[in-house]
């Protein structure tokens, strides 16, 4: 692309037409850095044409305030704090035409000539994906800013070992000043300053918002290496970075741990046990001497409490109208109906969702619950039928996306937006978020069932299993009418070709799992009752990758168990006709009464 002419728009950006690069800046409470980092950009401008989007997660206006006295900035804010990774993703639908994406943080200033030198070296490494700069802090001095690939041994030495000199097998910080000196390949560099290939970007997708803060840059540039491109570390191009720009306390500091260990549970999940440990034993050898290890060390050790830590908030304003409509399924919910409100409530009030719980059949008084929250529709029906109920919220959602939710799943407003976003997209027509298992209470037969399961890839690539999905206006007429089928899910992914699904970038749901074995076989059966119904039988296929996982004695015995399973489910399906409403009500007695 050609240069920018020097001229009467000097320091301009470019909001229309193409671009060399488009800067996007998440921001958050960040109105006293973003007016000084906009000013080292136009300087850059004098040489790059550059974009510049700032995609703002604060609760206020005061952010947005400043960053809309520059006419030639796109602001786009995001009506919650929805994080880093979010935030990217979301200045990035407004990058239009671009050779490249600049990542920034708002508290960096960018040095002249630095944009020019990051571009230069994405064009002249023929499989760089990522250029990465060389950092200085507040006080001028070069910042410790590229890592090694997290693994075991690694993690172990630095929890025992510290800051002390060690070889690059012994910790994942590069520590040696040469590193800084010239110009290579790194496995992962700080997200403050990413310039990212766009067509690198088109390939490996969008940033993984399961991580709302911390380990999304570790992952991208995995994710980017795995694709076959270089993450390029440049000393010729130099930011200064105040460190610190996103806050900190003893919660965030836990966060950084945890995300941690989430991303070993993505990447290396055989490893992850073993990393945790590694991460537990460093915050209890710093623990005495530090309150925020002492945090640390507190939700290392007790993933129940992971959900307490800061994660994506959107609620949104209503004032474009609710972004989707949400429909509910309800037969005899009065234990659960309230919790999954709960977590819907505060978009619903503020007109951002429209949720609609279809009651059908019900005899308790989920209706009533369900009706004292301000907002949510509530329809009720004589006949107790998914079916029905999910035909009656179709025809009757007021808006496009539609995101059809089981009763006992709690769903994140954000989540809900990104599913909004990602059903935008083109030829795209069905969706769902991540799930995890949750175990928690669970016998142990049942633990070890799911923990099989777990490592079955091709039991997460469907539409079914989160006991949520959404479907956009093409999509919802793919699907016409809900027959009278058991298994809904099931039917909606045969609907559609696996390129116009998408698996969204979102929080996880957590998915209860039945609390007996007995209630595990229960809802086995109906799940191979509903795949029996529409020919669906992929046992060999599933028994052939699930033997592939086995690695030793525990998982040999999970997968053991899992076969086991299958099989009473299975039997029982041969053995009795179908049975309406054939569910799990172990979890749900379970739910009451921690209520």
């Amino acid at each position: 692309m050609a240069e920018r002419s020097r001229g009467s728009d000097v320091g301009r950006f470019v909001r229309d037409g193409p671009a060399d690069v488009a800067a996007v800046v998440v921001t958050y409470n960040s109105a006293a850095d973003i007016g000084p980092l906009l000013e080292t950009l136009r300087h850059e401008a004098r040489e790059v044409r550059l974009r510049v989007i700032v995609a703002d997660n604060s609760p206020g206006s005061a952010t947005l305030d400043v960053v809309r006295t520059h006419e030639d900035v796109l602001a786009v804010p995001s009506d919650g704090n929805l994080g880093y990774a979010a935030g990217v993703n979301t200045g990035l639908e407004h990058a239009g035409q671009a050779e490249a994406y600049l990542v920034l943080n708002p508290d960096l200033r960018v040095l002249p000539g630095a944009v020019r030198a990051m571009l230069d070296e994405l064009r002249r490494v023929p499989d760089a994906g990522i250029v990465v700069p060389r950092i200085l802090d507040g006080e001028g001095r070069p910042a410790e800013s590229l890592y090694h690939e997290p693994t075991v041994l690694r993690a172990f030495g630095d929890a025992v070992l510290g800051p002390l000199p060690r070889p690059a097998w012994l910790t994942e910080w590069v520590r040696a000043a040469s590193a800084y000196e010239c110009a290579h390949a790194v496995a992962w560099a700080t997200g403050a300053a990413l310039l990212v290939s766009a067509d690198a970007a088109a390939e490996v997708g969008e940033w993984d918002e399961r991580f709302f803060l911390y380990s999304e840059e570790t992952d991208y540039c995995r994710r980017m290496r795995e694709a076959g491109y270089r993450v390029q570390f440049t000393p010729d191009a130099v930011v200064r970075h105040r460190l610190g720009g996103s806050g900190s306390s003893a919660q965030l500091d836990a966060l950084l741990a945890v995300n941690r260990v989430r991303y070993m549970r993505k990447h290396a999940p055989r490893r992850a046990g073993l990393y945790r440990a590694a991460m537990t034993l460093g915050a209890a050898l710093r623990a005495p001497r530090s309150a925020s290890h002492r945090t640390c060390l507190t939700y290392l050790r007790d993933e129940r409490r992971w959900d307490e830590l800061p994660g994506a908030t959107w609620y949104g304003t209503g004032a474009r109208g609710p972004i989707a409509s949400v429909v509910i399924p309800a037969y005899n919910e009065a234990s659960v109906i309230e919790r999954t409100l709960a977590s819907l409530a505060p978009a619903t009030a503020a007109g951002s969702l429209d949720v609609h719980v279809v009651c059908n059949g019900c005899r308790d008084d989920t209706a009533t619950r369900a009706r004292a929250f301000p907002g949510v529709r509530v329809s009720e029906l004589e006949e107790g039928s998914k079916p029905a109920a999910l035909n009656l919220g179709l025809r009757e959602a007021i808006t496009d996306p539609v995101v059809f939710l089981d009763a006992d799943i709690e769903l994140a407003p954000a989540t809900i937006r990104t599913l909004a976003r990602v059903l935008g997209r083109p030829g795209v027509l069905a969706a769902r978020p991540p799930f995890v298992y949750d175990t928690d209470g669970a016998a142990p037969l049942v633990r070890a069932y799911y923990r099989a399961r777990a490592r079955v890839p091709e039991l997460s690539t469907a539409l079914w299993g989160a006991g949520v999905y959404a479907v956009n206006s093409a999509g919802a007429a793919r699907i016409g009418s809900f027959p009278e089928l058991t298994a809904d899910d099931v039917y909606v992914d045969l609907s559609f070709a696996h390129a116009e699904k998408s698996f969204a970038p979102a929080a996880p749901v957590r998915v209860r799992v039945p609390r007996t074995t007995s209630a595990l076989v229960t809802i086995l059966a109906r799940v191979r009752r509903g795949a029996t119904e529409q020919g669906v039988d992929t046992g060999r296929r599933t028994l052939r990758s699930l033997a592939c996982t086995v690695r030793g004695p525990m998982s040999m015995w999970d997968a053991a168990v899992y076969c086991v399973c299958t099989l009473r489910a299975r039997r029982a399906v041969a053995a009795r006709p179908a049975q309406r409403w054939e569910r799990d009500d172990s979890s749900r007695v379970a739910l009451l009464s921690e209520g």
